[in-house]
């Protein structure tokens, strides 16, 4: 599945291919969220709930976890 998807990862994570990051897919109307350096584990979410929590992000509403 994941090797047909056009999965997206932020431009903070820079250019470097090695650097590890969360990346993006969507499929049939569901975002598919996964690490780069383990792209065999896929979490599914829709796009209302990302929204939620990339509102929370932008917020600063977790900035305790990243130290």
């Amino acid at each position: 599945m994941s090797a047909a998807l056009d999965w997206q990862k932020s431009s903070f994570s820079g250019g470097d291919d090695n650097q590890d990051c969360i990346e993006l897919a969507e499929a049939d109307g569901r975002i598919l969220l996964r690490e780069s350096d383990a792209p065999g584990t896929i979490i599914t979410t829709d796009r209302a709930k990302l929204r939620a929590f990339l509102l929370g992000v932008k917020a600063g509403e977790f900035d305790h976890l990243v130290g």
